[in-house]
């Protein structure tokens, strides 16, 4: 899928090319930000809790798992850090909020497609925490963020606000495949 993704145009990706665009995008999606002349400028912390269904039927809703607080711990001192750990809720964030509207609604035709892979990532983070406990059942997430602006070095004429942003997602129901472990 990859070979065919990056192969100059052809019957094949002419005849297949949604098929291999869903199996491609997000995970596998290049771009040049390595190499942008204006690098991130803002310190973003993601952050998710969930509702759980317990064991004996009963609701509760966690506290805030702090994501990026976790990939930063994973990364840190670490000679060859996961590529995961280093990018992977980032630019689930980025893609996020490159098509959705500061009110949460879509602004682009994969909208639902970010909504989706963030949602999994944050699903299968809170699994790995095992924040549903025995026999519970993850039942709705919700996501946040605060967007913190790093200050210009101290030769810069450049002047921002340095007050952080937050954002509140609205809760999202956990599809029933995901809900006990599973990716969806």
């Amino acid at each position: 899928m990859v070979f065919l993704h990056v192969a100059p145009s052809n019957t094949l990706t002419k005849e297949h090319g949604k098929a291999i665009d869903e199996w491609i995008y997000p995970e596998f999606e290049q771009n040049w930000k390595l190499f942008a002349p204006n690098p991130l400028q803002q310190n973003i912390a993601v952050q998710v809790r969930a509702q759980i269904r317990t064991a004996d039927g009963d609701f509760r809703t966690t506290g805030w798992y702090d994501l990026s607080a976790e990939d930063g711990r994973a990364i840190d001192g670490n000679l060859l850090p996961s590529h995961t750990h280093q990018n992977e809720l980032r630019r689930a964030w980025d893609f996020y909020t490159a098509t959705h509207s500061g009110e949460n609604r879509t602004a682009a035709s994969r909208g639902l497609l970010a909504e989706t892979y963030l949602r999994r990532i944050v699903v299968l983070r809170l699994h790995r925490a095992e924040a549903a406990g025995a026999g519970g059942a993850l039942e709705r997430v919700q996501v946040r963020s605060r967007t913190t602006p790093v200050r210009p070095p101290e030769w810069s004429e450049e002047r921002i606000s340095l007050k952080p942003v937050d954002r509140v997602l609205p809760w999202w129901t956990v599809p029933a495949d995901e809900s006990w472990g599973g990716a969806g």
